[in-house]
């Protein structure tokens, strides 16, 4: 894998993977940026619920069973001090339509235990919990 960011002035970067697709990078201004892009740390949180994310809708299209809405949230906590680090993450899957319970718990289960990468690593230095909110 490769990625790259190129300064864009003050505290802005785009970054750059092996496809196509950008992502802007920012600080909030307090820090001397303009607040225009995902701080570094928030991409972390995106990369750990998109990771997870799609093992659960990959897993679920196989036991057919998509549902009608999902999205997935992660919320961290920090050190007190510098290098202030992540300590723990919270995943809150929250699922709408007509997914039997043990199959959503059984895709998660697999994305968690044995597919999603990133929880893998996060986990080597933090812990890992989740819960599942049912919609509508």
């Amino acid at each position: 894998m490769f990625a790259s960011v190129e300064w864009q002035g003050r505290m802005g970067f785009v970054g750059k993977g092996e496809t196509p697709a950008t992502v802007v990078l920012d600080a909030p201004a307090a820090v001397g940026g303009d607040g225009t892009g995902f701080r570094p740390k928030e991409l972390l949180l995106n990369a750990l619920a998109g990771c997870t994310g799609m093992d659960v809708i990959s897993i679920l299209a196989k036991m057919r069973c998509e549902p009608a809405a999902f999205r997935v949230e992660v919320r961290a906590e920090e050190s007190d001090e510098h290098p202030k680090v992540f300590t723990a993450f919270h995943i809150t899957y929250y699922v709408k339509g007509n997914v039997p319970a043990d199959k959503l718990e059984k895709a998660i289960d697999l994305s968690q235990e044995r597919y999603c990468g990133v929880t893998a690593m996060f986990r080597s230095f933090a812990t890992v919990t989740h819960e599942v909110v049912r919609e509508g």
